[in-house]
């Protein structure tokens, strides 16, 4: 059994099948190379993220009577050596949807199946997959509602049934010691600041964030969008690394006849609808949903760039969300809408250096769910948000942060800044300016654009390329 992303011992589809199959089951773990090396950072929250959890689930496999194996190389090698010297009949693991594990999973199939051993994918990380949720007319969805009415027509009790592991746990097999799992240093990174946030790693740290989320979840409705409440659930990470399962997630939100409940399904289901777009679409990887804005002329100016990266647009609740992505890892989902949209359509970047930035940084990072987030914003995307419909940073963080709670988290320089000039605080006077601490150009930037002329640019651009494409 090959664990990959789908780090726990209960409910696990390729777990189940392998037990319920075999009369013994290897668990196997593989660090993989190939991944580690790509991390732009030797301080990656996510490796420290996944270590951590590899080390609760050896001990919970332990538990059970068996244990882990750890490999450290390339995975296509790797699990091909393991599987000869171990002399086992299959490979058991859970289907990857993006197209660098497509391909990988091909390739080692290909090695697997000329030795003579079968290689079983599951599907485990959604509840529907692939080809499983179409238009009558046999075609992928491209719009979310529609999509998401078929996904919970078709959804049944059996689609929800968690596979009961612990049923068929004789068959482990016991490795015989505990899982040498390399330190961080001997992977060649270091630690982060991940223990000194509220984000335990593992399957126990997940059932902390999902018991305390179903006392919430029944208010989710309310308190979503305001990021200095504790709103949203925090579990995007497990659920990224599958320390949870999507199953008992969705489950939660099934049976819980609320509204709170109902739109947070609802997000489970859009990140479903991504991984249905990836699967059918992999070209929106690196590229435009819709062609006609492949065309869209950016500036990128490197300097506004930098300024977005690291918090210092001038425009507080733009400058706090990227403060607190760089401090934590973490975004909250209001934000990366308002982060986004003010990248592409205020400062007129290409939304894949933002898409890339995200990738880099965020400790839940899904390709799927990033890549169709930031087209989203962008306007490029499948049910994406019109062109001309264009965030305005101000008016959002007086909607969403009014009182500056957030803000003043994570931009101290404006602190003793009053609520009602926080949101702009460029509007000040000279006095008030002083008063406050919080000199513009000085103790904090200026806006490094303005908004209305950087508005009427974008509509003129996105509108060029729509006539140039003949839309």
């Amino acid at each position: 059994m090959w664990f990959r992303r789908d780090l726990r011992a209960t409910d696990h589809a390729a777990l189940y099948h392998a037990l319920a199959q075999a009369r013994q089951v290897w668990c196997v773990f593989v660090l993989d190379t190939d991944i580690l090396a790509a991390q732009p950072t030797r301080r990656s929250r996510r490796v420290e993220f996944i270590r951590q959890s590899l080390v609760e689930l050896d001990a919970a496999l332990r538990e059970r009577g068996g244990g882990l194996l750890i490999a450290h190389g390339h995975a296509s090698v790797e699990i091909g050596a393991l599987a000869a010297t171990l002399q086992v009949q299959a490979v058991f693991a859970n289907r990857d949807y993006e197209p660098a594990a497509v391909a990988r999973d091909l390739d080692i199939g290909q090695v697997l199946e000329s030795s003579g051993i079968r290689f079983e994918l599951l599907k485990d990380q959604v509840i529907f997959e692939r080809d499983e949720i179409l238009t009558g007319g046999g075609t992928p969805y491209s719009v979310f509602t529609p999509y998401k009415n078929a996904w919970l027509k078709a959804l049944t009790p059996q689609h929800l049934q968690a596979w009961p592991v612990d049923k068929v746990i004789d068959a482990l097999a016991k490795p015989g010691r505990q899982a040498d799992i390399p330190s961080l240093a001997t992977l060649g990174f270091e630690k982060t600041n991940l223990l000194d946030m509220p984000v335990r790693a593992g399957q126990g740290g997940a059932e902390e964030l999902l018991g305390d989320f179903e006392k919430r979840i029944d208010h989710y409705d309310r308190a979503r969008d305001f990021p200095a409440v504790k709103g949203p659930s925090y579990l995007s990470v497990h659920l990224r690394f599958g320390t949870v399962s999507i199953r008992r997630l969705a489950t939660l939100a099934h049976k819980r006849q609320t509204s709170g409940a109902a739109i947070w399904l609802a997000e489970l289901i859009w990140r479903e609808f991504y991984f249905q777009i990836l699967h059918h679409h992999p070209r929106v990887v690196g590229h435009a949903f819709k062609p006609e804005f492949e065309a869209v002329q950016f500036g990128n100016d490197k300097a506004l760039f930098a300024a977005w990266c690291e918090g210092r647009t001038g425009y507080p609740l733009v400058d706090a969300a990227m403060r607190q992505l760089n401090q934590s890892g973490y975004m909250h989902n209001r934000l990366r809408m308002v982060a986004a949209s003010f990248l592409v359509k205020d400062l007129h970047i290409d939304w894949r250096w933002g898409e890339r930035y995200f990738a880099e940084h965020l400790n839940d990072f899904d390709l799927a769910a990033n890549n169709g987030g930031w087209q989203w914003a962008a306007s490029t995307g499948c049910d994406a948000q019109p062109y001309f419909r264009i965030f305005n940073p101000v008016t959002q963080s007086e909607r969403f942060d009014a009182e500056g709670k957030f803000i003043r988290r994570y931009v101290p320089e404006l602190a003793k800044v009053p609520a009602r000039r926080i949101h702009a605080p460029w509007t000040m006077g000279p006095i008030e300016q002083q008063t406050s601490a919080c000199v513009i150009g000085l103790d904090y930037p200026a806006p490094v654009v303005d908004h209305d002329v950087a508005r009427k640019i974008t509509l003129e651009r996105y509108a060029a390329a729509r006539l140039a494409a003949g839309r």
